[in-house]
């Protein structure tokens, strides 16, 4: 599989459209679950959701990556600085930083979501987003890359591995910092 890995920006916002499909992947979240506190989740539905992805692609910088084979955009990784994403950051979370601070360090990353195109799945695609995620981190001046993947799912086709599989993040060299949850350690590797 040639993969070509690219920051999603708005000129690329058509390939991510169609890759999260009508439903919006995930029942309608369009990777906004963790930028939106419970009350505003209720609230909101697949539109406002698709709205609210779109209108942060278009103002940069780029929320994630996406993978394209072919022309055709198979997978989606959203990573960026902590703070991008505050529900990441709740206190009551498995993926809660170690040191407060660094949920509004712009140095300290993390990679938060995976959304695979069906026919590409089981193909390696998360460890080829994980490795570009690193440089990406790398290249805007990231400290830290963390993750707060699943050790076990009966499916590698699961839905619920929206988070990555540990394995991927060890494989990557990312190192178990916490584990508040059990199964759902909080990785971090150094940059």
């Amino acid at each position: 599989m040639e993969v070509d890995i690219r920051p999603v920006t708005a000129a690329l916002w058509p390939a991510f459209e169609d890759l999260f499909g009508r439903q919006g992947a995930c029942y309608g979240c369009w990777c906004t679950h963790y930028r939106n506190a419970p009350s505003v989740r209720r609230e909101n539905n697949r539109q406002r959701n698709k709205d609210q992805i779109r209108e942060r692609i278009e103002a940069g910088p780029p929320p994630g990556l996406l993978a394209f084979e072919d022309g055709l955009a198979i997978g989606w990784m959203q990573v960026g600085p902590r703070a991008d994403i505050p529900e990441w950051n709740n206190p009551g979370r498995g993926s809660a930083p170690l040191d407060p601070a660094d949920a509004a360090d712009p140095a300290v990353w993390a990679i938060s979501c995976f959304f695979i195109r069906n026919k590409a799945r089981g193909r390696g695609l998360t460890h080829r987003l994980v490795s570009g995620g690193i440089d990406f981190a790398r290249q805007n001046g990231a400290r830290f890359l963390e993750a707060c993947p699943m050790d076990l799912s009966r499916d590698s086709r699961s839905v619920g591995l929206y988070v990555g599989s540990s394995r991927v993040f060890e494989k990557a060299g990312f190192e178990r910092v916490a584990e508040r949850k059990a199964g759902r350690p909080l990785m971090r590797l150094a940059l």
